[in-house]
């Protein structure tokens, strides 16, 4: 599952003054401490109150809740964070069934309300997708997309289990080498952790997250991956539940093969659209007159690619495997992707040349891609996945469903096929097939879906919503392409910031129009 599309963050802007000292001292003082209570980022004109809550999470020493209180301070790392973000580190159990065992260290981060006191609800924890992705380095990245919120939140995220500075999964040569080398590796480096960082084991982090931050419910806007995580938060945690927003939600009824199959159908569906797309409105269209020769001539750049692949950006090489996912990353943004994407393949197929291609996917895709993450989060999505997932196929399964992926897609399925091996050799079992998300007794849940996402494709929004339970899963559907549609669709920020703001859901059925034919 892939994260969130970054927008270019609007931040706060200090204004410039000349402060004149004259008079009673303390008028003075008075104007000195106004001026930063207004101007200084995440702060609003009145002093902070903060929030407590009156019912920790059952089970945990006192040490870890009435005990534990967080000390936020500024952000040291990344660069990104060291102005206008706090960041603080809470200790959770790293074995819930022994929450008097070992202790980690989970990472957090903030934004500050800017709104007053009496208008704020509190916190909204908010998770970019995955597994693997860091929260502590995303909220910099993203804010943009949720600032409008700050008037009634604080912003706050996390490294989840495995990831960044939150008991990082090693599987490289080294233990500090942040590379993928194979399940052996994982165990090797980090056998003690693998067991403890599945998404329950974050859910029940969330809790405790939730009541240190002083919420008696947990508000929390999940993207993709994130949709499992709040939904299994929403089963275990029902009466805890405040306002949760899943978008772009992931097939709670698939497990790993028959949710690789249904992306990779939903990608090549997305393609065909774009093909159609290019033939009717884009001259010397690269892709041909329709989606039939667009596999065609797909297929035969895979095959010289695969034969001597092309340069690319940073020194790097594209092979037929990068050809499938760097179209996919195009694709990830909608029809914004289009126009670029058929100039990138255009100097590709013409002159050889892979970096627009490549540099384009650089700057729209996912840092959750399973194929080619970024850094170590192939390391902790694999960990993480692993841990979930109690799907080990045999090798005559594992043929079979290798078969099943291809087959479902001319352009994609070589490529997404060997994701049906991620697990088969992991040294430690999975907790099931598919997650538990029903919430009986939950308050209400929005849960985001667009018809025309390539990554989560849209049933499993409508099997999310239904999993969820009667009365809880509340499903908005929106009529576009590309990989989530909050902020870019009117529409669903409008519904969504609604929701967030006052707790009403939209109307049952509501459907939200957009770049969909």
């Amino acid at each position: 599952m892939r994260d969130a599309r970054p927008l270019r963050s609007r931040r706060p802007v200090l204004s410039a003054g000349v402060l004149i000292i004259a008079g009673v001292v303390l008028a003075a003082i008075g104007a000195i401490g106004a001026w930063f209570q207004h101007d200084a980022p995440g702060r609003s004109a009145e002093p902070r109150t903060e929030f407590t809550a009156n019912n920790p999470p059952a089970g945990l020493p006192t040490a870890l809740t009435t005990g534990q209180h967080l000390d936020w301070s500024r952000c040291t790392s990344p660069s990104s964070a060291r102005t206008g973000y706090d960041c603080a580190a809470m200790k959770a159990p790293l074995d819930y069934r022994k929450p008097d065992g070992r202790t980690i260290d989970v990472a957090l981060i903030r934004r500050k309300a800017t709104g007053p006191n009496s208008r704020r609800i509190g916190s909204l924890v908010l998770n970019f997708g995955g597994p693997g992705v860091s929260g502590v380095s995303g909220l910099p990245e993203h804010l943009g997309q949720y600032e409008p919120l700050l008037d009634r939140y604080d912003l706050v995220s996390f490294d989840p289990r495995g990831v960044g500075a939150t008991i990082p999964v090693r599987c490289g040569k080294t233990v500090d080498d942040t590379g993928y080398e194979g399940a052996d590796a994982c165990a090797k480096h980090s056998g003690a952790l693998l067991p403890y960082i599945g998404t329950s084991h974050t859910a029940r982090d969330l809790d405790l997250m939730r009541y240190l931050v002083g919420d008696e419910r947990l508000h929390y806007f999940g993207v993709s991956y994130g949709t499992t995580l709040g939904a299994v938060y929403a089963h275990l945690y029902p009466s805890h539940v405040g306002r949760l927003v899943l978008e772009a939600p992931v097939d709670p009824t698939e497990d790993l093969t028959e949710g690789k199959v249904s992306q990779v159908k939903a990608v090549q569906a997305a393609f065909d659209r774009f093909a159609a797309h290019c033939a009717a409105r884009i001259r010397d269209c690269p892709t041909g007159d329709g989606p039939e020769e667009a596999a065609r001539r797909m297929a035969r750049l895979a095959d010289r690619l695969e034969k001597k692949p092309a340069p690319a950006d940073g020194g790097r090489n594209l092979d037929a495997d990068d050809l499938a996912n760097t179209v996919s990353d195009h694709l990830v943004v909608g029809t914004d992707g289009w126009s670029p994407l058929a100039k990138a393949l255009t100097a590709l197929i013409d002159h050889n040349d892979g970096r627009p291609l490549s540099e384009g996917a650089d700057d729209v895709g996912s840092a959750d891609r399973a194929e080619t993450p970024h850094d170590s989060s192939r390391a902790a999505q694999t960990a993480i996945t692993c841990a979930d997932s109690s799907l080990r196929p045999d090798f005559e399964r594992l043929d079979r469903d290798e078969a099943r992926v291809k087959a479902a897609s001319p352009v994609f399925g070589a490529a997404w096929s060997t994701g049906v091996y991620l697990c088969y050799d992991w040294p430690f079992d999975g907790e099931r097939p598919t997650p538990q998300v029903n919430a009986d007794g939950a308050a209400p849940v929005l849960v985001v879906g667009g018809t025309g996402d390539p990554i989560t494709p849209y049933p499993g929004a409508r099997h999310m919503a239904h999993a969820l339970g009667k009365g809880v899963g509340v499903l908005l559907t929106a009529e576009e392409e590309g990989h989530g549609t909050y902020p870019q669709n009117r529409c669903v920020t409008e519904t969504v910031d609604q929701y967030l703001r006052t707790g009403r859901t939209p109307t049952p059925g509501k459907v939200c129009r957009g770049s969909m034919p």
